[in-house]
């Protein structure tokens, strides 16, 4: 495949091994190689809903915060009510931090993690 007369102009390579121009010099490009472009993440500001929620995890790590394996997350506990969301049929589990916690200490006042 060649490239176009625009597209090596833009990328520089025209430039060739004899050339004076250094990388500082050459045009920047917007793109992934380009960090300094992408928009900074800002600061979130907590909210009462956020706070109740907590952060949001995949089944791998609220497997973690319980104490099990991804296989009795699934098997196990989501049967028996463990919060989750899912936002397509086929989606990916999301469980929130806080609520998952405060699922485990509601089956703790119970008497146990029986499902």
């Amino acid at each position: 495949m060649r490239r176009t007369e625009e597209e090596t102009r833009k990328s520089g390579l025209h430039l060739g091994r004899k050339s004076r121009q250094t990388h500082a010099s050459l045009p920047i490009c917007l793109g992934q190689s380009c960090p300094q472009q992408y928009p900074q993440a800002q600061a979130q500001i907590p909210t009462p809903i956020a706070d109740a929620l907590g952060a949001p995890l995949s089944i791998r790590e609220a497997a973690h915060v319980i104490g099990c394996s991804p296989w009795t997350v699934r098997q196990r506990y989501l049967p028996a009510g463990l919060p989750h969301e899912r936002p397509t049929p086929n989606g990916k589990l999301i469980f929130y931090r806080n609520q998952v916690i405060r699922w485990l200490l509601a089956r703790q006042q119970k008497g146990g993690m029986k499902p």
